[in-house]
């Protein structure tokens, strides 16, 4: 049986950079893609980036307990299918989901054997400054993560263990090492 590892922090914290380079390091790695009924951007694909699917299927697979977690964000539905999940841990493959906080509360009550895993910010301010230096937010979509920021980093205390990520090698190693992985 696979192990299923759970990472969550804040927007701006890097744990896409961090999850890449731990895929570059561990192929064995499977990270679950999300259902989502939002419609596909230039250059997505269909099961690779997400899984996209009309509200009604959307709806449909909640009803059916097909999602471990699911969340809707701006109008549009998020959430991660159970089966391939659940497929690749009877494979023995080491799992990983990337979600947000809700997310990770809701794989907690159906996956308690889940490691979770929260990767915060060496402090506040230098996560403003990371979100601010992307240049992709209006005023008004910053302060809005940052508002959400501040609830996701007090929730820290209910995961298994922090990774702060101030050197991203270091933050590296400990995940590695959080993960079983060497």
């Amino acid at each position: 049986m696979g192990t299923l590892t759970v990472i969550t922090g804040p927007s701006g914290v890097g744990k896409g950079t961090l999850v890449q380079r731990l895929l570059a390091r561990h192929p064995s790695i499977w990270v679950s893609v999300s259902a989502t009924t939002r419609a596909p951007r230039e250059g997505e694909r269909e099961g690779e980036s997400y899984f996209f699917h009309s509200r009604e299927r959307f709806d449909a697979l909640v009803q059916e307990g097909g999602l471990l977690e699911w969340a809707e964000f701006a109008g549009n539905c998020y959430g991660t299918p159970r089966d391939p999940v659940e497929q690749q841990l009877q494979a023995g493959r080491p799992v990983l989901l990337e979600i947000e906080l809700e997310g990770a509360r809701q794989v907690r009550r159906s996956f308690s054997k889940a490691r979770q895993i929260f990767l915060s910010p060496p402090s506040f301010e230098e996560l403003e400054r990371r979100i601010r230096g992307r240049g992709t937010d209006s005023e008004e979509a910053i302060q809005r993560r940052l508002l959400r920021a501040r609830e996701e980093l007090s929730a820290q205390g209910e995961f298994d263990a922090v990774v702060v990520n101030d050197d991203l090698d270091q933050a590296l190693l400990k995940l590695e090492g959080l993960m079983g992985l060497g």
